[in-house]
């Protein structure tokens, strides 16, 4: 998908179509989680501090992310992908790979060409957003070929171009090979895929060990075998928090810890699934971090015992000095649960007294509502204007734009964070645009049916012609 977050945020919100739009963390230790083409044209991009975006792009848009709103819109896309065959490898929220002859969807180029420009035409009629498609016999080279795409195109690296098309590329654009990698090459007078090719095999073992080695030279030759493997059921479910300010106070950190085991228990419930192992993950002010674990006699995925297990790891960790992060985690997962009646039946005396926790209620208090509430691109709804989205909130005022993805730009208008005709909301669908604007035309980026190399005969090499749908942006949660 074409910088994903971004785009999804231009379609929901008519007033920021065409505009620069940065989403990500927006405290001092925020960062980019991705940034809209029309951003990037000032530098920005992801993974960059939040406060450099903002030097380079200070009249962007800044918004922070709605994953329930991404994630709804992969479902989407990801759905389509299994479509076409039963090996679907999800990179991200934005990003797969496809096994299309797993599926029978396409044996040859031409058959692989006509499945990937329907793809995209479907991405378009069903989200209204468009995605990039990279067609090629192995993972590696479909990546490559949708990163060449984007954005909103289609190429394919036609079996026998492989080595002309890979030869003159940074060392960087090879899987494996990151900033360290990367500068450890240079020094050795090789940034290149061919020099790497002309460094030979025993070189690269010689710089970067035996297994880096053989497989960084497998790859310079465009040898990549790694089978397209299908969704794994997940090992973990664990939330986490960055915070702009390090945490000092014992009672903050023990409700910030009570409030990430309840967001992880409300991941696990969506899922149907509960665990036995629960983890609390500690990044101190130097940046040392401390995990500590504890398995439970049984899988559960009651709120009362991960909130108590996660205060008693919490106990043996030394705090002092500051706090920057905290994760609350659970492993061991199953599709059943054993339950602790005990904690069970406190939680049930708790919720039904409606009695508030003193160090929540003053913690509630320290942060205040507009903090807690009004974040920046968030839905919101009043109860005489309709729906909307939060622009921005400060000294005790929330300003709202009201429109919808099918509206006209909207109006602007302020309001006390705490009035009563003004609340949360869920994000409102997206509008697919009318059939006769959703065809083909009006690429920007690799025009569909490109193809990258030198022309060669047709037809796959090993049989498999994966789809990379979208070269992945490098979105994150901007939460770092």
């Amino acid at each position: 998908m074409d910088a994903f977050y971004a785009s999804a945020e231009q379609a929901a919100k008519p007033s920021l179509r065409g505009k620069a739009v940065v989403v990500g963390g927006l405290g001092p230790r925020g960062v980019v989680a991705t940034a809209s083409y029309e951003a990037r044209v000032f530098g920005v991009h992801s993974a960059m501090p939040m406060s450099q975006a903002r030097r380079l792009a200070p009249h962007a848009a800044y918004l922070v992310p709605r994953f329930g709103f991404y994630r709804a819109i992969s479902e989407q896309v990801m759905g389509l992908l299994r479509e076409l065959s039963p090996l679907v490898e999800p990179l991200s929220l934005d990003e797969a790979f496809v096994d299309l002859e797993a599926g029978g969807a396409a044996w040859d180029e031409e058959s692989a060409r006509l499945v990937g420009a329907k793809l995209r035409a479907d991405i378009r009629a069903v989200t209204g957003l468009t995605g990039s498609v990279g067609l090629a016999a192995s993972k590696m080279l479909a990546k490559i070929a949708s990163e060449q795409a984007k954005p909103d195109g289609l190429v394919v690296i036609e079996p026998g171009t492989e080595r002309a098309l890979l030869g003159p590329m940074p060392v960087r654009t090879l899987p494996g090979v990151g900033p360290a990698t990367g500068d450890h090459l240079r020094r050795a007078g090789i940034t290149t895929v061919d020099e790497l090719v002309e460094a030979g095999e025993d070189e690269l073992v010689r710089l970067l060990g035996k297994a880096h080695g053989h497989a960084l030279y497998a790859m310079a030759l465009a040898r990549d075998e790694r089978p397209v493997v299908a969704e794994r059921e997940a090992k973990s479910v664990s939330v986490e928090d960055t915070y702009d300010v390090d945490l000092h106070d014992r009672i903050r950190i023990g409700v910030e810890v009570r409030r990430l085991a309840d967001r992880c228990v409300r991941r696990l419930r969506e899922a149907g699934l509960s665990g036995r192992t629960i983890v609390l993950k500690v990044r101190r002010y130097d940046f040392s971090t401390l995990t500590r674990s504890e398995t439970l006699r049984g899988p559960t995925d009651d709120p009362a015992v991960v909130r108590e297990a996660a205060a008693r790891l919490l106990d043996s960790v030394d705090t002092t000095g500051g706090v920057r992060l905290l994760g609350v985690g659970v492993s061991g997962l199953a599709d059943y649960t054993q339950e602790d009646l005990f904690a069970q039946a406190a939680g049930e005396r708790t919720e039904e007294d409606g009695r508030e926790d003193p160090a929540e209620a003053a913690q509630e208090g320290e942060r205040g509502p507009a903090e807690r509430r009004w974040l920046a691109g968030h839905d919101v709804r009043h109860a005489e204007y309709g729906h909307g989205w939060v622009q921005g909130s400060g000294l005790g005022r929330v300003t709202v734009r009201f429109e919808t993805p099918d509206s006209r730009p909207g109006r602007v208008r302020t309001f006390r964070i705490d009035d009563p005709d003004l609340e949360p909301a869920e994000p409102l669908p997206l509008v697919p645009p009318a059939p006769h604007g959703s065809g083909e035309s009006g690429t920007t980026g690799a025009e569909e049916g490109g193809t990258a190399g030198p022309a060669r005969p047709a037809g796959p090499v090993g049989g498999a012609w994966p789809v990379a749908a979208g070269a992945g942006d490098g979105e994150g949660d901007g939460r770092r």
